[in-house]
């Protein structure tokens, strides 16, 4: 049975009843924000797990219905789904359909609310997140009408953190609106969009920032040309005069802007990074007290109009991959100052502030836990996305300057065996800033056959132990979770004591949660 109802939203969503399916989704959860926000009469549904967006939704007085097509009534004006569903299998959906409901994928959703706003995508296979995390914490410190919607819960886009009893993780609202979003009024839109299967090709970007471009979803772009032409193509989404913010350090964002450049004259490139002159350069500089510093601009001071966020400035995250995040993030959001019509000078001050304001977003360098061992060293349990090489040795790289004291315990749990055996060696050889590796079973997707893999987490622990030899494989979180315990309970030899990173898009973040409950018990029976 096939849909032919129009995939829209109406322009004015106010009193409108929208159902989600799949609606605790990361970016279901930030659409539903969006549209409360803009006074849409929200429902929806999913699995009975709970997750760390249900208290996303219980904010919003929202709580998951099961599944069941007596979900889908009379009031029902369309119907926004997650990928993993089947409209020919889920309840809820197979309903919409047989009322002649419309349907809309969430990533169709995302470009319908696109549509109505001044709206500006944020890509790359690297960095997405927290470039649209920064973004949003600047806007939130203007006076601008503005809606964020980022891939993750980002701490400084709410007022309020929830924590448990240990006081170890936030939850915060994934999206914000940062002022009256009337629906009537134009206003500045600044999405996460994502490359997977073109996704992103249902955006309506007036403004796009690209972080990055590699080889990587292997199973949809078995090729590097595959995946840069997909970022070409949406680049060239963009309006006549359109500005593409790209990070000239690059070389994927570098050959992807410079080809869309040869197709659209009129597309307007703004590069930033440490190889490229004017108001974007990048000058790293000093890491202290928790914060690293860098300058912008060819000096610290403003030279010309262009220049007017020249100077230096602080992020209290580490990483020179996360300045490069926030300089895209400052040079998009003094495009949309001037585009309100606005001085970004004027805002110099209250951008600095907010820069510093930034503690990244769930999974992006989190900050679990800061404890003791068994011995009574300082350890700071951290948890991250990072599934790609690039990102691994870099995030590694920034953990090192910026932990530079603490002895680094990694444990990685790779993300489908397409992208295992395609990087092998980029993985093997990107743990060199880690003082011990512990690599888990590959997490699958279920788009694979993980019987007939060529690869597998023991492989990919063999060849990492070549390029580091403090490698050891742990296929399941419990084995993990003892040797980083029998570690702990031997002196660091650094000042500063323990960092324990648990890194990958699978689950091994359980691991870290298994630690810590074990310390626990070490505690409480005052050994």
């Amino acid at each position: 049975m096939e849909n032919t109802v129009q995939k829209s939203l109406p322009a004015d969503v106010r009193g409108v009843h929208i159902h989600f399916v799949g609606i605790k989704g990361t970016g279901m959860v930030a659409l539903v924000e969006i549209l409360a926000a803009r006074g849409a009469v929200i429902t929806g549904s999913d699995v009975s797990e709970r997750f760390y967006t249900d208290e996303v939704l219980e904010k919003l007085g929202l709580s998951a219905l099961p599944f069941s097509e007596s979900n889908i009534t009379d009031d029902v004006a369309c119907v926004i789904y997650s990928s993993a569903y089947n409209p020919e299998k889920n309840p809820d959906l197979k309903e919409a359909l047989r009322r002649g409901i419309p349907l809309l994928l969430y990533t169709e959703a995302l470009g319908a609310v696109s549509r109505s706003a001044y709206s500006a995508g944020v890509c790359g296979v690297h960095g997405k997140t927290t470039t649209t995390g920064l973004a949003g914490t600047l806007l939130k410190a203007l006076d601008l009408p503005s809606q964020v919607l980022a891939g993750s819960v980002i701490s400084s886009f709410g007022d309020e953190t929830a924590k448990d009893a240990q006081g170890r993780g936030s939850c915060t609202m994934t999206s914000r609106s940062f002022s009256a979003a009337d629906s009537s009024a134009r206003h500045f839109f600044v999405a996460e969009t994502c490359e997977y299967q073109r996704h992103f090709m249902s955006f309506c970007p007036q403004k796009i920032i690209l972080t990055s471009v590699e080889s990587d979803h292997q199973d949809y772009y078995p090729t590097y040309e595959d995946i840069r032409d997909a970022f070409v193509d949406y680049i060239c989404l963009l309006p006549e005069g359109g500005e593409v913010i790209y990070c000239a350090d690059d070389a994927g964002a570098v050959d992807a802007v410079q080809r869309a450049s040869s197709r659209r004259k009129d597309i307007v490139p703004v590069p930033y990074g440490t190889s490229t002159p004017g108001p974007w350069h990048i000058t790293f500089g000093r890491v202290e007290d928790g914060k690293q510093y860098f300058t912008l601009g060819s000096s610290g001071d403003a030279k010309s109009d262009a220049d007017a966020l020249s100077g230096e400035y602080a992020l209290s995250v580490p990483g020179a991959h996360n300045v490069r995040n926030a300089a895209a993030a400052l040079a998009l959001v003094s495009l949309l100052i001037r585009t309100a019509g606005k001085n970004p000078a004027d805002y110099r001050d209250a951008l600095k502030a907010a820069l510093l304001s930034f503690s990244g977003g769930r999974r992006r360098s989190e900050v679990i836990s800061r404890t003791v061992t068994p011995r009574g060293e300082n350890l700071i349990v951290l948890d991250d996305y990072g599934h790609h090489p690039t990102a691994v040795k870099t995030t590694l790289s920034g953990y090192r300057a910026f932990y530079k004291n603490h002895k680094i315990i990694v444990d990685f749990m790779s993300h489908t065996y397409t992208r295992t055996q395609a990087l092998l060696e980029e993985f093997a050889s990107s743990f060199g800033d880690a003082d011990m590796v512990i690599i888990n079973k590959i997490y699958g997707s279920a788009r694979e056959n993980a019987a007939a893999a060529p690869v597998t987490g023991e492989i990919l622990a063999q060849r990492t132990k070549a390029h580091n030899p403090a490698t050891v494989y742990a296929a399941e979180f419990d084995e993990a979770c003892d040797v980083v315990y029998k570690a702990l309970c031997e002196p660091s030899g650094r000042s500063d004591g323990y960092l324990f990173v648990t890194m990958g898009a699978g689950d091994n973040w359980k691991v870290g949660t298994k630690l810590l409950e074990k310390l626990d018990s070490h505690l409480l029976k005052g050994n």
